[in-house]
């Protein structure tokens, strides 16, 4: 049995676990209205690309462009996103086994003979990834520069290498595997096509097609799509990088009011174990003193 000093050593040391966590908690708390802040400043920009591109695709131009081409799928880069830090409770754990499921899919769907690269952005996800390389069967390439904390220029030439991988035909199909942030208490798995770029994701939100004939595209409309293409694939890559960063923090506050709950509950149990004992102490001295006492 714990003595006296012990418990009150223990539930100290919870008390300052419980302070620390909370303090965490309040950090990633605020890193996460950070990251809600950014995405709701990319809205409408990303917004306002669409609306072009579905302009463009409605008003019953030609257009052409290697971006939205469909070719036959025997080379797929998967890039998946994680995180650098731990201490955001399964969140690594979950986005790697929607990996395993969609990886299974993609060779279900191509072929078991379909080349798999993947790209893995945060650290804690390359040591899960690499495991998967060491067994033969798929490549993990990793990029200087690329993780879960990049900013907007890596993100950007991130997502450039990865357009020319698929316009020279190193790629056939580009997807983004990543946690989708819909609030703190709410983020879900989320697999989306980089590449080729899908023309109904373009057209979302036009309604009809009748009043985007009255537009004059200067120079034309093929140039402008293909001026504009890459700025939406951007943003996209933009978006995702924002969303996974606001859902690693959001897990992190899960995580560390959990861990704080924890430290509470174990830190009342010490406490009533703690008063038990000293209790039992005074009640045994007391016992002690009226026995002295009746010898006399």
């Amino acid at each position: 049995m714990a003595t006296l000093r012990e418990l009150k050593t223990r539930i100290g040391s919870v008390a300052s676990s419980e302070k620390i966590t909370g303090a965490m908690k309040m950090i990633s708390s605020a890193k996460v209205h950070k990251f809600e802040r950014g995405l709701r400043e990319l809205l409408p920009y990303k917004d306002q690309i669409k609306q072009i591109m579905g302009h463009i695709l409605s008003a019953g131009v030609d257009f052409h462009s290697p971006l939205i081409e469909d070719r036959e799928v025997s080379k797929i880069g998967v890039v998946v996103f994680g995180s650098d830090d731990g201490l955001c409770g399964a969140y690594n754990i979950n986005i790697f086994k929607q990996l395993l499921v969609e990886l299974n899919s993609l060779r279900e769907k191509y072929g078991t003979g379909v080349e798999i690269t993947l790209y893995p952005v945060g650290k804690k996800i390359r040591k899960a990834c690499d495991k998967l390389a060491a067994e033969g069967t798929i490549k993990v390439e990793h990029i200087d520069g690329v993780d879960s904390k990049m900013e907007g220029k890596t993100v950007d030439n991130f997502t450039h290498d990865l357009r020319e991988a698929f316009i020279s035909g190193k790629l056939d199909l580009v997807e983004v595997v990543y946690m989708q942030y819909h609030s703190i208490s709410k983020q879900r798995l989320a697999i989306d096509t980089l590449f080729p770029v899908r023309a109904d994701i373009l057209l979302q939100g036009e309604d009809s097609a009748t009043e985007n004939q009255l537009y004059i595209f200067e120079p034309d409309a093929n140039d402008i799509f293909n001026a504009v293409l890459p700025m939406f694939v951007l943003s996209t890559m933009q978006e995702i990088t924002i969303e996974n960063r606001a859902s690693e923090q959001a897990a992190r506050v899960m995580a560390m009011q959990a861990a704080n709950d924890n430290a509470h509950k174990l830190q009342e149990t010490l406490q009533l174990e703690f008063n038990k004992l000293r209790q039992q102490s005074i009640t045994t001295e007391l016992l002690d003193i009226l026995g002295g006492q009746v010898e006399r």
